[in-house]
């Protein structure tokens, strides 16, 4: 009887201390990692992050969260209601709005629902599209001049199409090549890649490096044997500092690891008998240079999954369902700053922007 009370009690304390995004769990893959060297960040969530907004502005789901070569913090949502913000937010680490701008304007097409943001390292911010017509991604200067849209609303040809877009997700550019990579996407089943200022055409892949088939594959079912392409979202892509490609196969749980010809490196699962909305939803690095860390966003689960990026072992992760701090319903998106911190966006009745406060490493 006294051994359950403890029992009851510690269980207590977990979810109590899990409200407050203080807890965070470890695997038993965490075990060995930490048995073998290996140690696991943690942060703090500051819950006067950010500031309120001027105006009385009310964020809708907010879809994006990225942030730039000066730790400014940009989110994009989807506005709703007279009281709206505009679509783009740009933040300083206080949670100060610096500027907002976005929305329908002349020489481009708007998405008709807002979905991911990035900032490029000439400061440009790129933006793409979850509507059932958004096939379409933008590229703006930091000030919301328009500079080129790639891909065209209500015009989609497939995943080996080499000119237009299915329902784009995300972004990321390479400084080395002056390269866009689109996670595409909602319709499509691939990675594609473009020349970041004139939208010329370079290569696409599926997964395992494979030409896409948008053959529907059926529902998910994690005792299934490992899918040979990717399933609708392809939700996100990231460039390593070493070169390597990472893209998010939501719906199958999985993170693959590509070179940047599409050669295929690795692959993780998230959470892998996860259902519903899956659990590879987005994901960014440590600031380091070796980028030791891989955060991953999951969008079913709730949580924040901390992998190291050798051998992409987890760690273990934080984060519950629900709506105090440190909480999440649905988390969509996350970026780190180069102090470690870490920015999450949240879609659907979450809509809210976070900020958990980088405390050092466990032992420490």
């Amino acid at each position: 009887m006294k051994r359950a009370r403890i029992l009851y009690l510690g269980a207590v304390l977990i979810l109590l201390v899990g409200g407050l995004g203080l807890w965070q769990t470890e695997t038993n893959e965490a075990a060995d990692a930490r048995i073998a060297g290996e140690k696991m960040p943690k942060h703090k969530v500051d819950s006067s992050w950010p500031k309120p907004l001027p105006n009385n502005w009310l964020l809708g789901m907010v879809s994006g969260v990225a942030v730039d070569s000066r730790d400014r913090i940009w989110i994009v949502h989807r506005p709703t209601g007279e009281a709206a913000a505009p679509p783009v937010i740009e933040l300083d680490s206080h949670g100060n709005v610096i500027q907002s701008w976005g929305g329908p304007g002349a020489g481009y097409e708007w998405p008709g629902s807002e979905h991911g943001i990035f900032v490029d390292y000439k400061d440009n911010v790129w933006i793409g599209g979850s509507g059932s017509d958004d096939h379409q991604v933008l590229k703006f200067s930091r000030h919301g001049t328009f500079l080129l849209q790639i891909g065209h609303a209500g015009k989609t040809g497939g995943s080996n199409d080499t000119k237009l877009l299915g329902r784009p997700t995300d972004v990321d550019v390479d400084p080395k090549t002056n390269e866009v990579y689109v996670a595409d996407g909602y319709l499509n089943k691939r990675v594609i890649v473009f020349d970041a200022d004139t939208g010329a055409y370079k290569r696409h892949w599926g997964a395992y490096g494979n030409k896409p088939d948008d053959t529907d594959p059926g529902p998910y079912n994690p005792s299934d044997p490992v899918p040979k392409q990717f399933r609708s979202p392809v939700h996100a892509v990231r460039i390593s500092n070493d070169g390597l490609v990472y893209v998010g196969d939501r719906h199958n749980n999985r993170i693959q690891v590509f070179r940047k010809d599409g050669t295929f490196v690795e692959e993780v699962f998230i959470a892998k008998k996860t259902l519903g909305n899956g659990a590879a939803f987005d994901f960014d690095f440590s600031p380091d240079r070796s980028q030791s860390i891989l955060y991953n966003a999951d969008g079913t689960n709730q949580h924040v999954w901390v992998l190291s990026r050798t051998g992409l072992r987890i760690l273990g992760s934080s984060g519950s369902d629900g709506n105090e701090p440190g909480q999440y319903h649905w988390l969509h998106n996350l970026a780190v700053d180069s102090k470690s911190n870490i920015y999450t966006a949240e879609v659907e009745t979450g809509r809210r922007t976070q900020k958990l406060v980088y405390q050092g490493e466990a032992g420490n």
